[in-house]
């Protein structure tokens, strides 16, 4: 399939980085058949390989032939890696590139469905100077989104609805997550899925990183003090302000695990999160929660909290795009394969299979 098309020199590069490797261990990997200075040659486009050169570059790099065929459509902006100055290059550079491969394959899957939705960020035109704003921010983003003050059932369905792609990668775990804006238009969160976490940990990292993502702070805040509103951003949008005062009421002087667990199963909210929440509401003092917190560090509840959350936490939108792609004919087998990165067998296996079990790598999973 690949004889008409024209070799990508730049995706010789995505392999290359997505993997790790520099010019000379790919090509030790392929036991210097071709040398570095030949390889550096293909990434500037001034040699074009030949079919068995290629063969063997894809499987030195774990991907199929016609993966170097295929035009990038995507350009990277920054990506936003808190502790960023702790990353080699290497390991950036691997990250980076299996966000803009996924990034890729999911745009090409859009537009064979001649998918068009542009993401609107909501909160765009407010200016964020303080944690009264962070609170109104969220009222903001609940309105428009239709949300409600309810829990949040599903935080990854929930940016996915609203047009904001969630990549699951593995990492170092000195990274929670990151986001960035792609093509200037496409928002992006990242989750590291080396980092084990519960899944209301996982939520709350989640949409810290939409924090980030949509809030515009005024130029006189620090990284350090963004961090702390994004905090509060997160706390905010799992449980609404109206939400906590009808459940632990304006004021309290004391609170317990199981009060806080009740609240922690119905919200998917840590016990830490919430009584971060309580705090910053003034519903509890400082005092009560830096002892409460204590309390839980010096009987290993801190680590591992009581009332494990349950839900589930993962993106649908990829495959079921890719099943409709199929059944619309919009897509042969050959091609959802490639944008899956399966093989047509397992794609045929799963399109026939009768009990729904299906093994395409969703974007984000969790529990």
């Amino acid at each position: 399939m690949t004889k008409d098309l024209i070799f990508n020199s730049e995706r010789l590069r995505t392999a290359r980085l997505m993997n790790g490797y520099s010019l000379q261990e790919l090509s030790d990997k392929i036991e210097n058949m071709v040398s570095k200075q030949s390889l550096n040659k293909y990434e500037k486009s001034e040699v074009v390989p030949d079919t068995e050169k290629v063969e063997k570059l894809a499987a030195a790099l774990n991907v199929k032939p016609s993966f170097f065929y295929r035009a990038p459509k995507v350009t990277l902006g920054e990506l936003s890696f808190r502790k960023l100055q702790d990353f080699s290059v290497k390991e950036s550079n691997i990250i980076t590139e299996k966000i803009r491969d996924f990034l890729e394959r999911y745009i090409e899957l859009e537009e064979s469905m001649g998918i068009t939705e542009h993401f609107t960020n909501p909160v765009q035109d407010f200016i964020i100077k303080d944690s009264s704003d962070v609170e109104e921010a969220t009222e903001i983003i609940r309105e428009k989104w239709n949300m409600g003050f309810d829990a949040i059932s599903n935080v990854i369905d929930l940016f996915e609805d609203h047009n904001i792609k969630v990549i699951e990668v593995e990492a170092d775990d000195k990274l929670d997550g990151c986001q960035t804006i792609v093509n200037g238009i496409i928002p992006v969160i990242v989750m590291n899925k080396n980092v084990i976490k519960p899944c209301d940990r996982k939520r709350f990292t989640a949409l810290h990183e939409l924090g980030h993502l949509l809030l515009n702070f005024e130029k006189s805040i620090d990284e350090k003090q963004q961090e702390k509103l994004c905090h509060r951003f997160a706390g905010a949008m799992l449980m609404h302000k109206s939400a906590v005062i009808k459940a632990f009421g304006e004021k309290r002087i004391s609170t317990s695990i199981p009060e806080l667990g009740a609240i922690k199963l119905k919200y998917g909210i840590s016990i830490a999160a919430l009584l971060y929440r309580l705090k910053d509401l003034n519903i509890i003092s400082a005092n009560f929660y830096k002892h409460f917190m204590f309390m839980l560090s010096i009987t290993d509840q801190r680590k591992v909290e009581p009332y494990p959350y349950t839900g589930k936490e993962s993106g649908h939108r990829f495959k079921q795009l890719l099943y409709r792609a199929l059944a619309e004919k919009k897509l042969d087998y050959e091609k959802a394969a490639e944008i899956s990165g399966q093989t047509e067998q397992e794609i045929k296996d799963c399109v026939f299979s009768t009990n729904g079990n299906y093994s395409i790598l969703s974007p984000l999973s969790c529990g």
